[in-house]
């Protein structure tokens, strides 16, 4: 069985529940943290509304969005932001998704954070896998390739040159 929790040397990814409410809706509500997100900055009604459909889309999917904290071995367990897998609405398929405080950012815990995400998708079944980043969103756009993931689309949306990255699991069982 395949645990739900994801540990890396120095981050602990847990699946989004309520307990975890208060947390992503300071982090969904503020600008600097939310701007560059799919929809931007949301209204606590909204993030309560995405926490449901996260809950709920953990058990259709066996996968989905995760808290990322620092690992509390280390001193403190302080929530730093968000990742995880979910569908895109738009047909590309189940997308890699991130977004840190800003103070967390720089520090590698978004490459670390989503490299577990990605790979777990993988080892889950999941052998496509895309992510999609404004061309001047220099940062994600830097954790995008350090992971691994490589352009395979570019399109326009609102304005805004997109570029779609793609991570294909290709080594089968």
């Amino acid at each position: 069985m395949i645990s739900s929790e994801l540990y890396t040397p120095r981050l602990i990814l847990s699946p989004v529940g309520w307990q975890d409410l208060d947390d992503v809706v300071s982090l969904k509500t503020d600008s600097q943290a939310f701007g560059h997100m799919l929809g931007g900055v949301r209204t606590r009604l909204k993030a309560e509304i995405e926490m449901a459909e996260d809950t709920t889309y953990w058990g259709c999917h066996r996968i989905g969005m995760y808290v990322v904290r620092e690992n509390a071995q280390l001193g403190c367990s302080r929530f730093l932001g968000i990742t995880g897998i979910h569908h895109r609405q738009d047909g590309r398929g189940y997308a890699l998704r991130f977004s840190l405080w800003p103070w967390a950012q720089g520090k590698g815990y978004a490459r670390e954070a989503a490299y577990a995400v990605l790979i777990e998708a993988h080892l889950r079944g999941h052998d496509r896998i895309v992510a999609i980043a404004k061309e001047d969103n220099i940062p994600s756009r830097r954790v995008l390739g350090g992971i691994g993931m490589v352009i395979e689309e570019v399109f326009m949306r609102h304005g805004n040159k997109m570029l779609m990255y793609i991570s294909k699991n290709d080594n089968k069982n």
